[in-house]
């Protein structure tokens, strides 16, 4: 009896599972490990933000009187604001009760109509409180008790708690300070170790990561370190510029305890996406209880709003220059992610270590994924969204990446960079089997239709009449791509006035016999991968044996200029010169037009 085969997995599904388990594993180590790793985190930040003030202090007082001065004076300046935000917020504290007349007056104020939809809601919510039990229809039981509890005298009674009073005020006061207290104490003496040994902690890293790519490591941590430091330094000028105006329009406007709210705007701003909102919320509420009016609410609104303007439209793109290298989804997502693992600290570190996993993706290839999800740089190439809207059947939208590459790009690079790619990668996935024969069809036809827009929108010249001679004809080497390539190049000839024609795909001989009697300056035989340059070699040497004077010019667009064999081998054959874009092809047409009206102007003179 045969033994039965054992089916083994392949290879990318062994490699699926274990990523799903490595990563299930991480993201569990980060849930389970909070403790550990968020005072750790917490030292990272302020490390990356203190070490260039640092950097700058040692070089006068060494490292540790540097970091110990940095410290302290980051632990003095937070000491001193919070002891002035503690007196604000008491203060405001004593005041709130005299506030009371101004919330009923508002109150009182906002009258509901007797038809609107919120009266009848109360109305139905004050009849079923009828139904409850102890509502209106008990109201006689009620009496009743409490006529029969009248008649009885009241007896005094005294309650003595068995308790110290002094364990319940440790208890229900220091108790709950005991856990953040101890967080801090630990996040401040890991930064001091962090900023005292940070080279030799940045040399174990890359120890740990390099494994032999120390090169990379470097300019990856490097890279992450100046990102994270530029993006503290700068949300913390940004912050400090929203907080300032905010307790200035505030004291105006007659909130009280501007200071506070400033700095309160300027701490929560570090909170991202939600930190402004919560910020303008407490003076928002505060001038609605302190005003008799609704002017100083309405005041305190446009403030916040005109100054969330202003930072986001003006100061943030001006002080952050490049973003951070995250896109904004990937922002949102990550604040959702680290909030759900580490509470509102995740919340805050959302941000700086999602670019340092961006560049991470970026400078380790495993890791590439990362950069990809997150990073705010173009997921496809030009030529690859080309490609890909060419392909979908009924949108039609090829034309706005065209217009939207063309700001910013000239005609040449849109062929050089996009369309001649798209070209080849459509050759190439039909030879492989994944385009059929009508997709590829319809992808040149798109082509062609952009080709014809691009004619409409950027007036080209007609093609040269027949009283005006020649100066350029464009030959493909084989296939409708060479031809559609050498289309390309004709067109960008006659938007500079050089008259230049091409023509369809012919036989070796007639091919020649129309140059010959186009009687041309220069023709250029198009080459577009995958066709080869045997082709090209072969109608090169039957141009050369035909017209011997005949200056020849072989595009291999999108080639290697590495090629030296090749371009040697089509020198040998009778090529003149031999190009990669069309860019280098025009350039090199316009030269030798000057170069012939010069030698012409120069016969002149000597006759």
């Amino acid at each position: 009896m045969a033994a039965p085969i054992k089916k083994s997995l392949p290879a990318d599904s062994l490699a699926t599972i274990a990523n799903i388990l490595l990563s299930t594993f991480i993201i569990s180590a980060l849930f389970f490990g909070r403790e550990i790793l968020v005072p750790l985190a917490l030292a990272a930040l302020l490390t990356f933000m203190l070490a260039p003030l640092v950097t700058r202090l040692q070089r006068r007082l060494g490292r540790v009187c540097s970091v110990l001065l940095v410290v302290l004076m980051m632990v003095f300046a937070t000491g001193a604001v919070g002891w002035v935000l503690t007196r604000q917020a008491v203060d405001l504290a004593n005041q709130l009760p005299s506030y009371k007349e101004n919330i009923r007056t508002k109150l009182r104020s906002i009258q509901l109509t007797r038809e609107g939809p919120l009266s009848r809601i109360s109305q139905t919510l004050d009849e079923l409180k009828k139904d409850l039990p102890g509502g209106n229809n008990d109201s006689s039981l009620l009496r009743t008790d409490a006529a029969k509890r009248a008649d009885q005298k009241a007896t005094p009674v005294e309650v003595i708690s068995g308790k110290d009073e002094r364990l319940e005020f440790v208890q229900g006061v220091l108790a709950p300070l005991l856990g953040p207290l101890g967080t801090a104490a630990l996040v401040l003496l890991l930064l001091v170790f962090m900023l005292l040994q940070r080279e030799d902690l940045k040399n174990r890293m890359i120890r740990l990561i390099g494994q032999g790519r120390i090169s990379a490591t470097t300019s990856a941590m490097d890279d992450a370190g100046s990102r994270v430091s530029k993006y503290l330094l700068m949300q913390l000028v940004v912050n400090v510029t929203y907080g300032i105006p905010v307790a200035i329009g505030l004291y105006f406007i007659g909130v009280p305890n501007a200071l506070l709210w400033g700095a309160l705007s300027t701490v929560l701003r570090f909170i991202p996406y939600l930190g402004p909102w919560i910020a303008a919320a407490f003076p928002i509420l505060l001038s609605l209880a302190v005003s008799p009016d609704w002017m100083a609410p309405a005041l305190t609104v446009g403030l916040f709003i005109a100054l969330e303007l202003f930072s986001n439209n003006v100061m943030e793109p001006w002080l952050y220059g490049s973003s951070t290298g995250v896109s904004p989804i990937a922002l949102i997502v990550a604040a959702l992610f680290w909030t759900l693992l580490w509470g509102p600290v995740g919340l805050v570190l959302a941000t700086p270590l999602t670019v340092c996993l961006v560049v991470m993706g970026r400078h380790i290839p495993k890791l590439a994924f990362l950069s990809i999800i997150l990073s705010d740089e173009e997921a496809l190439t030009p030529a690859e969204e080309c490609y890909h809207r060419l392909q979908r059947a009924g949108e039609h939208d090829e034309m706005e990446l065209v217009d939207a590459y063309l700001k910013s790009n000239p005609p040449e690079a849109l062929f050089d960079s996009v369309l001649i790619p798209v070209i080849s990668h459509a050759e190439t996935d039909h030879r492989a089997g994944l385009l059929d024969s009508l997709q590829l069809d319809f992808i040149k036809q798109g082509l062609n239709d952009i080709l014809d827009e691009l004619d409409l929108r950027l007036e080209s010249p007609q093609p040269a009449e027949n009283d005006q001679p020649l100066l350029v004809c464009c030959v493909p080497a084989k296939a409708e791509r060479d031809e559609l390539a050498g289309e390309m190049f004709v067109r960008l000839l006659r938007q500079k006035e050089i008259p230049a024609n091409n023509t369809a795909r012919m036989l070796t001989g007639e091919l020649v016999n129309w140059v010959k009697s186009s009687a041309p300056q220069v023709v250029c035989i198009s080459v577009v991968s995958p066709t080869t340059i045997i082709h090209a070699r072969h109608l090169c040497a039957k141009l050369r044996a035909a017209c011997p004077e005949l200056k020849i010019l072989v595009g291999i667009w999108g080639g290697e200029t590495g090629a030296a064999n090749a371009v040697q081998a089509l020198r040998d054959s009778g090529a003149d010169e031999t190009v990669t874009t069309l860019a280098e092809a025009t350039a090199w047409v316009e030269s030798r037009i000057t170069r012939n009206k010069q030698s012409a102007t120069e016969e002149f003179a000597s006759a």
